[in-house]
């Protein structure tokens, strides 16, 4: 059974819109993808019924830009790279946890974080952001679909 892929971000926050994108593209790839924007409190509502799920977002840890993270957020709490720098109101951290204390984790939760460097307002991500989102999407179908 394949995993739901959940893509976090803004379209209107240049590299936000990486988790959207990368969530577009395990879509055109045959993959279940949703998109989540703005306040995240609603992803165990998202995810419900689902026993896996990866979820991907834009993130801001000083890193490279590009830089693709990837955690096991099932038995324990997100490192602070995806705390910092947040567009949404209600971030993938604050969402993760509050389905853990609500005991509506997944089975399996993996989340993937890439690296932006310009989260300003406007369309478009930097170069290194829209290669990585590519680079993510292939790994992300691959976990997906084989996993």
């Amino acid at each position: 059974m394949s995993a739901l892929v959940i893509g976090a971000g803004n379209d209107l926050r240049r590299d936000d819109a990486a988790g959207l994108d990368a969530a577009r593209l395990a879509r055109a790839a045959g993959v279940d993808a949703r998109e989540a924007r703005g306040d995240l409190s609603g992803l165990a509502d998202a995810w419900s019924g689902t026993d896996r799920v990866i979820l991907v977002d834009a993130v801001r840890s000083g890193a490279p830009p590009g830089t693709i993270h990837r955690f096991d957020a099932t038995a324990s709490p997100l490192p602070a790279v995806f705390a910092r720098g947040s567009t949404h109101a209600f971030g993938v951290p604050e969402a993760v946890e509050l389905a853990r204390a609500l005991g509506r984790m997944p089975r399996s939760l993996v989340v993937y974080g890439i690296e932006g460097s310009d989260f300003a307002h406007g369309n478009g991500m930097s170069p290194e952001v829209e290669r990585a989102v590519e680079k993510a999407a292939a790994r992300i179908v691959e976990e997906a679909l084989h996993a």
